[in-house]
Parts: C-alpha cells; structure tokens; sequence
C-alpha cells in the first residue's frame, strides 16, 4: 500500500533555509497595506522552522488508503477510501489553487464512513481525492500540454482503474473546472452529478440587465474590487509568465509562505486575521507540501495551459450533468445563479452559513452535510 513519507533531510532542509531567509527592512506598522503583514509572516516562518510538526500532518494523511497509477507518464496519487458501506456512492473529490489535497482531510472519514463520525444512517461514499497532476504528490508534470482536459481525461482513468465506471464528482475553484470540463468531454457519461463550490458562470450579454439579490450584488462588488486591488494577481502572473515567479517561490521558503499567505487571506477574510479563517499548522502544513513535493511551478502552469485551452474552446458546449451548488460565503469569487444557469444544469443552490475559499478545510461539518445533500 502506497503512503506519503517525506524524508527528513527535506524538512531538515527547509527549516535550515527558513533560518537563512534573508528579509528585507519593511515599513513599520504597515500591517498587510503593501502585500503581506511582514511582521506576521516572521512570526509564521520561525513556527515553521521551529515548531510545526509535518509528520503529524503525514501520519493523519497515512491514516487513509492511498493509491499510486501512472496516467500518460504521469504519477497519478490519490486517497481511495471505501466506504465499509454497501449502498455508497463513488466520488471524485477535486481540489483547487492555492490549496490542496489536503483541503479534504478532514472530510474523508465522514463522507466515507459516517456511521463511526456520528451520522449514522447518512449517504455514504467511496471517496478518491486525487492530487492534481503537477500539485503536491501526484508530482511535477514536466512536459507541455496537462491542461484541464488533459486532467480531467486523466482522473477519469483513474476511476475506470479503480473501478468506478460510474460516480459524483465533488470540488471547487481548479476543481469546480475540472469536472465541468469532464462533464463537456466525451468521457462525461461516467458522471452521474455534480456539487460545486465555485461554479463556472457567464454574464449576461451586453446592455442586458439582471434582477439579483443583495448578496448576489454584494458578491459581484466584491470581486471588482478584488481584481482592481490586486488580490487576484495570481491569474496574470501565473497565465503569462508561470517560470518567472516560480524561480522564486520555488527556491525560499519565506517567499512561497509569503505568497500563499496573502492569497490564503485574500480568498477567505479578506482584509480579517487569516487565522479565523485557518489555523497556523493548516496555512504551514499546506505550503510544506508545495515545497517538499517541489511543485509550485507547474501548479502554476496550469493557468498557462489553461489559457491555451479556452483560446482554442471559446464557446463550450452546455453541461447537462445535474449540478448542485453551494457557495461559501466569504470565498473571493462568487457567481449569482443566472450567471451559472447559462453554462450549467443548475438543480440546486444554497449559501452556507459560513466559510471561504477553502470551504471543506474551513468548513468540514457544512460541507459534508452539503454533499450529503446534493449527493447522498
């Protein structure tokens, strides 16, 4: 049975770096108002190189069953938890940037077995939560061309392999693309439904005005000014010129910490204290996946080749799988319904009562009971 195990002279190796970062005279007192709260991330650094403890995470992850395939060359790792029930539903679990697989750790065990997780009687399923190709343990792609087709093509086979000629797909932001895009292909009858988080969506045309809600309203003000204050500048950086930053991130530690804590905050409390929102070890047990698996960089190539993609589909075809939404209420980029209804078979929608970006790391209890609902 495969498992994750991350060498010590990694960790020894980072902490030593961590120790080495050379910082640079900030602002006093300028808190996050030029990017991110250099005090702040001083304090993180010197827990991460000091008192976080990643094999706590690696042994908490090593509790589940793993599978390891190779997909067109490429190492495919996935969780593949059975769920000891016999009326479980198959579900491919996605998650999405600048996460990871580990947004579902704490959702694995109730979705798989909630009889021992105090639901008894609750719809159950056969989880598998792949990481991306090019994130985390399924390692860097290293050639051009893994766009969302090419992933979701691949996560498919991983089913098949496993056994699940037919199953639900669950996930959000990357996710929430890549079973959309699976759901356009000609592999999408392999999906009996669909529950998303961050579903894809188009506006109206042009001079067309819409009747939304106040939270619909709010939500769209509040991805303005996201894009017109820089908080979602990873999509340039990352769609333009992936290798140019990825030199950096990829070689200091501080500095993918200090990237990925601005975007952590950004995507959930906005302008709040990052840790209502996710604790220290789940900011620092995040990154130190990114950086023991070196695959910062073609994370970020996912953007590239997703650009790519859509230049050559502009117009993809309608999804007829049942889709189910729940949108967690402080994530950065929250489509109204209308603007989803025209790309998707919308069958559900609800607006949770809490909950960011990283909505079933943030939020497990809400958003299992979600998937229990739309899926169950």
């Amino acid at each position: 049975m495969s498992q994750i195990n991350v060498p010590r002279e990694v960790i020894a190796d980072l902490q030593e770096r961590l120790k080495k970062t050379r910082w640079f005279d900030g602002i006093q007192d300028s808190g996050w108002e030029y990017g991110t709260d250099l005090t702040y991330l001083r304090e993180l650094c010197d827990y991460w190189a000091s008192d976080f403890n990643w094999y706590a995470v690696q042994d908490r992850f090593n509790a589940f069953d793993q599978v390891v395939t190779h997909v067109e060359g490429q190492r495919v790792h996935a969780f593949h938890q059975r769920s000891p029930r016999p009326d479980a539903t198959p579900l491919l679990l996605v998650h999405g940037w600048p996460g990871s697989v580990i947004e579902f750790i704490d959702v694995i065990g109730p979705l798989s077995d909630p009889d021992r997780h105090g639901a008894p009687g609750a719809p159950a399923f056969h989880v598998v939560c792949p990481s991306i190709p090019g994130y985390g343990f399924s390692g860097p792609t290293q050639e051009r061309g893994w766009d969302v087709r090419r992933i979701s093509t691949s996560l498919d086979t991983l089913m098949q392999s496993l056994g699940y000629t037919q199953y639900a797909g669950a996930g959000g932001d990357w996710g929430s693309n890549i079973l959309t895009d699976l759901a356009r292909s000609d592999r999408a009858s392999s999906l009996n439904a669909l529950h998303l988080t961050m579903p894809t969506g188009l506006p109206p045309e042009p001079g067309v005005v819409e009747e939304l809600n106040e939270f619909e309203q709010a939500s769209l003000a509040h991805w303005d000014h996201a894009v017109a204050t820089g908080r979602v500048n990873h999509v340039n950086t990352n769609t333009f010129r992936p290798h140019t930053m990825a030199v950096a991130v990829n070689d200091s530690p501080a500095g993918l910490l200090s990237w990925m804590v601005d975007m952590c905050r950004s995507f959930t409390v906005y302008e709040g204290n990052v840790e209502d929102a996710l604790t220290k070890d789940q900011l620092l047990a995040n990154a130190t996946i990114y950086w023991a698996t070196g695959t910062i960089s073609s994370a970020m190539r996912l953007y590239y080749e997703w650009a790519k993609q859509k230049a050559a589909q502009p117009n993809p075809p309608f999804v007829t799988v049942p889709v189910s939404v729940s949108i967690f209420p402080n994530d950065i980029r929250r489509w109204p319904r209308s603007w989803a209804e025209r790309s998707l078979n919308i069958v559900g929608w609800e607006v949770l009562e809490a909950g960011g970006h990283f909505g079933s790391w943030e939020q497990p209890d809400l958003f299992v009971d979600a998937v229990r609902r739309s899926l169950g």
